[in-house]
């Protein structure tokens, strides 16, 4: 587990651009958050990186929204803020999406027993005192995911949050 502030829009579309050259087909993230704290910003910045940021748009009552990023890669943007059973996301075939490109989930925790057993969860907090800040809370479910939060976060400023992130993996480990 790992968290970062941003005080910005922009840093909350950059933290998602990072992602964008590292995720794979097959990879599945998922936000969970207040209304408003910054989800589809987040999925704004990662398409960034594919120069497509202006196609971000929560896919409330679509449930899904498509997105080609680069040769036969797709990006699954799915918003299950509005199903209330999980057998609805099955029934939409939802989990079938998992396997044919990157998937990021809004409110994903309301799915958590059809995602698979391998995913990166990501929680945003929004600041009561400040409105433009937010706190990322990075959870890797599985090897891949740590590495993945390992290689966005490998250059940030600090070489103790290298070696702080590296105790909590060692931490995890051992529970």
């Amino acid at each position: 587990m790992f968290s970062i502030n941003s005080t910005s829009v922009s840093y909350t579309k950059e933290l998602g651009k990072r992602f964008g050259n590292i995720l794979k087909k097959g990879d599945v993230i998922v936000l969970s958050g207040d209304l408003g704290a910054g989800k589809t910003m987040f999925v704004s910045g990662f398409l960034s990186f594919y120069e497509k940021e202006n196609e971000a748009a929560s896919p409330t009552f679509t449930i899904v929204n498509e997105h080609s990023l680069k040769d036969d890669l797709k990006l699954f943007h799915f918003d299950v803020y509005r199903l209330d059973f999980e057998d609805e996301f099955t029934a939409i075939g939802g989990e079938e999406f998992f396997y044919q490109g990157i998937c990021i989930i809004e409110w994903g925790e309301k799915i958590k027993d059809l995602l698979p057993k391998n995913f990166l969860e990501i929680k945003i907090q929004k600041n009561n005192e400040d409105i433009n800040s937010r706190t990322f809370t990075f959870i890797p479910h599985g090897n891949r995911y740590e590495k993945i939060v390992e290689e966005v976060f490998k250059n940030e400023n600090t070489c103790s949050w290298y070696i702080w992130y590296k105790l909590q993996c060692i931490n995890n480990w051992w529970r």
